[in-house]
């Protein structure tokens, strides 16, 4: 546990280091969707009021402050509400199905359980449960495929990096990434460890994309890149 030994010998992927607000932004998640996903919420029903449970168990909930692995959970739910408007009372029945009857913990942090037949079976019940299309299968397989190749993992399959997607859509863009250990999980350039708030800064007080590219030794692409990322999360 030497690696951990700033955080107090804690493990940095734990640590409630994100606002609901902050979270959703590097996600490209819709602020109160995700706030309904960590905390729940209610909705009005003719006999009353009903409500959801939440689905992902916020690192501190009293704060309602997102860990790391919060945010790779959040990351993989939203392949599966991508383009399907899928709501939590479809998405829980899934997950208790996934822990009930195939063993699998805390499914959406699980990913080498997803890319095996766990996961197969997972989102075939799954698919079941929203009645998705045969043709609605396959492109919610796809996207979650997508995502999940946005996670690093380390030698024991438990994710270690994020690479955030640059804009609302689907793109392969990994010049941007959130890991815990580095600059305390704030989005950072890839190539070299500067926080994305850095290079806006600079550009806004003057310094071109060229310069910033030859002082970090990148690409005049990454740079642009990080400059998406910040301006479509702000």
């Amino acid at each position: 546990m030497a690696r951990f030994e700033l955080y107090g010998g804690r493990d940095p992927r734990q640590l409630p280091a994100y606002s609901v607000g902050e979270a959703a932004r590097y996600l490209r998640i819709p602020a109160a969707t995700l706030r309904s996903w960590v905390a729940g919420r209610t909705y009005p029903r003719q006999d009353g009021v009903g409500s959801f449970e939440p689905v992902i168990r916020p690192a501190d909930p009293e704060r309602r402050r997102l860990s790391f692995e919060n945010l790779v959970e959040a990351h993989v739910l939203r392949a599966l509400r991508t383009d399907h408007s899928i709501h939590l009372k479809e998405v829980r029945p899934a997950l208790a199905y996934a822990e009930a009857e195939l063993g699998i913990q805390r499914l959406l942090l699980n990913h080498q359980q997803l890319m095996t037949n766990g996961g197969e079976l997972f989102l075939d019940r799954f698919g079941e449960l929203v009645n998705l299309s045969r043709s609605g299968q396959i492109a919610m397989r796809s996207l979650l495929l997508e995502h999940l190749k946005r996670v690093d993992l380390d030698d024991a399959h438990i994710p270690i990096r994020l690479y955030p997607f640059l804009a609302s859509g689907i793109n392969t863009g990994r010049s941007v990434v959130i890991d815990p250990r580095r600059s305390f999980g704030h989005p950072v350039l890839a190539g070299a460890g500067i926080r994305t708030q850095v290079v806006v800064d600079r550009i806004n007080a003057g310094e071109s994309v060229e310069d910033l590219a030859k002082d970090y030794e990148l690409s005049e692409d990454e740079i642009r890149e990080a400059l998406i990322f910040h301006q479509t999360a702000a």
